[in-house]
């Protein structure tokens, strides 16, 4: 017995021991665009937690006064600064965009297959769009 077998032994509600699939097993389970976007909405949300405290850590270089504000700009204007504002916004749209998703879902509407699949897309698509239009916004501003 390997030990695959050994974590496929329980008992039903009887005591009687049985053997229960592992399932879903990764090894033979194919990935679909629920279940993806799903974990990306998982990791969004963290990343927005995340860029939330760079957020505050800004807010508080302004407090702290022109030094530390310079400092922060500084560090949000280098390339890895804009970096992480691009996958900020990027986390910021995509998860707005998956959480009106849910919301749909919720109401009842958009569980057939081909429509899942479809606002998947569509949520995936939105976010992009979105984020370049801010950055694109943004630089156009910044021009003026």
């Amino acid at each position: 017995m390997d030990s695959r077998d050994a974590l496929m032994v329980g008992t039903d509600s009887t005591g009687k021991p049985v053997r229960r699939p592992l399932s879903p097993h990764l090894q033979i389970y194919r990935p679909q665009i629920t279940s993806v976007l799903s974990i990306t909405h998982r990791a969004t949300g963290v990343a927005l937690a995340i860029g939330l405290g760079l957020l505050v850590s800004w807010l508080l270089a302004i407090a702290e006064g022109p030094a530390g504000f310079a400092e922060a700009q500084a560090f949000f204007a280098s390339a890895l600064g804009r970096l992480m504002l691009f996958g900020w916004t990027l986390a910021l749209f995509y998860h707005f965009c998956n959480g009106i998703r849910h919301l749909v879902w919720d109401a009842g509407y958009g569980f057939d297959l081909k429509t899942a699949t479809k606002s998947g897309w569509l949520t995936v698509g939105a976010a992009i769009v979105l984020t370049l239009a801010a950055w694109v916004f943004g630089y156009a501003t910044l021009a003026k």
